[in-house]
């Protein structure tokens, strides 16, 4: 199960990777750097309502319904934006790219989610890891090659179309493996835990069962909204400005920061995403989610005052900061569905975790506008350097604070939110399907 869950999640961990286009596209097009980013932002915005509409769909239909359904619309995406690219009609690339291709991320990002949840019910934060490790890892495969396709074939706007095709293509191929590898556990006596009686280990770990729909009624599930909206908005404001945003800051040094060396910036900050989402997760298994979000929040906050105050006197400093940051903002992500799982139990999880991501959504939206707004007023203001971002730098530490605050307001779901007792075996079973009736 984890090769198929990996051959979605790094496929469309291509997002991560889209700074590397944002040049190209700004050069060959004309655009700024707020309108280069807007594909992203949709992408993200679709990703977060389709897998808060979509939830229901996939713990309907199963896992392999929903991988085919992503793989079809991503790499639609790409084809749509190819055609946008080579007629230089921009929409195009936005409506394929974000739009469509937006829709094949979220259905896609829950589906092995849920379904690794399923069959590792010991470890949820280890098995929601290994899934969201593939989709933090996606870019560290999309950077260097989507870099060398435009090397190879161009940077204007017919490069941009043939490279768009050219992934477009290959990613339904790599995609249609998950397809066809993907399984359900079994169910009843021979599902995974079925013969170990549920305890709760932990103040916040339940085992009771709540509905995506008492879920929503939950205080708790509003303020794990609040820490995902805020840890996402802390990092994706780095994720899809790396390229430009490191070369800017040391521009002004002794040795600017080259093209392919801003593309290997980005693919270690894919690598961190990455590492974070299994090593965070697979930790919270131990210390418990509550205490992972601490960290992410309050250190995060601290790796963005370190990088405000310090500048561009030290390019290791900033490198390091950053790369922590990602770790934090990809183990926040891996985090999540086992802190839904802790709270709301197994009963329809996969629903729930896709109504959170309205969360990122808001985030995709949040995080590269702040960055990108205050970057352009800054440069037409003449500044250049450290300061085109160190005040959108001194933003996001508000944002993790807030963060900090809503993690440490969350207690266990009261009972009244509860599923009544089942009244059946099967419905006993704490890993019968999400979604079947109590």
């Amino acid at each position: 199960m984890p090769p198929a869950a990996l051959s979605i999640h790094l496929a469309i961990g291509q997002a991560y990777a889209w700074s590397v286009f944002k040049p190209p596209l700004e050069s060959a097009l004309g655009l700024s750097g707020t309108a280069s980013a807007l594909p992203f932002q949709l992408a993200i915005v679709m990703l977060g309502l389709s897998a808060a509409f979509g939830g229901t769909l996939v713990e309907r239909n199963g896992p392999r319904w929903a991988m085919a359904v992503s793989a079809v619309c991503f790499s639609a995406g790409f084809l749509v934006a190819a055609l946008g690219a080579a007629t230089r009609q921009y929409w195009l690339v936005v409506l394929g790219y974000g739009v469509i291709g937006g829709v094949g991320l979220g259905i896609g990002y829950i589906s092995p989610v849920s379904t690794l949840i399923k069959w590792f019910p010991d470890r949820p934060g280890t098995a929601t890891g290994i899934a969201i490790m593939g989709f933090g890892g996606g870019a560290l495969i999309a950077s260097p090659w989507s870099a060398w396709l435009l090397g190879v074939l161009g940077t204007g706007p017919s490069g941009i179309a043939r490279t768009f095709l050219v992934m477009g293509l290959a990613y339904a191929v790599f995609m249609t493996l998950g397809v066809l590898l993907v399984r359900l556990p079994p169910t009843g006596r021979d599902a995974p835990g079925a013969h170990r009686t549920a305890t709760a280990s932990r103040p916040l770990i339940t085992t009771a069962q709540v509905s995506a729909r008492n879920a929503l009624r939950t205080p708790q599930f509003w303020c794990l909204w609040v820490v995902l909206c805020t840890n996402v908005t802390a990092g994706i404001g780095i994720l899809e400005k790396a390229a430009p945003m490191v070369a800017d800051f040391f521009a002004r040094g002794p040795a600017p920061v080259s093209v392919s060396a801003a593309a290997g910036f980005v693919g270690l900050l894919s690598l961190a995403n990455m590492l974070g989402r299994i090593v965070w997760s697979a930790t919270s298994d131990l210390a418990g989610r509550k205490h992972v979000y601490r960290l992410y929040l309050g250190a995060g906050a601290l790796m963005y005052l370190l990088i405000a105050l310090a500048g561009d006197a030290s390019k290791p400093l900033f490198i390091v900061c950053a790369a922590v940051l990602l770790s934090f903002y990809g183990g926040g992500f891996a985090t999540v569905p086992a802190y839904l799982t802790d709270l709301f139990g197994t009963y329809q999880v996969g629903a729930i975790h896709g109504r959170l991501l309205t969360a990122w959504s808001t985030a995709g939206v949040l995080g590269p506008l702040i960055v990108n707004a205050v970057a352009d007023a800054r440069r037409s203001a003449g500044h250049t350097g450290p300061e085109l971002y160190t005040t959108s730098f001194f933003i996001m530490i508000g944002l993790l604070v807030v963060g900090f605050a809503a993690n440490e307001l969350v207690r266990p779901v009261h009972p009244r939110y509860h599923e009544p007792p089942p009244a059946g075996a099967r419905a006993a079973s704490p890993t019968a399907p999400k979604g079947a009736a109590p």
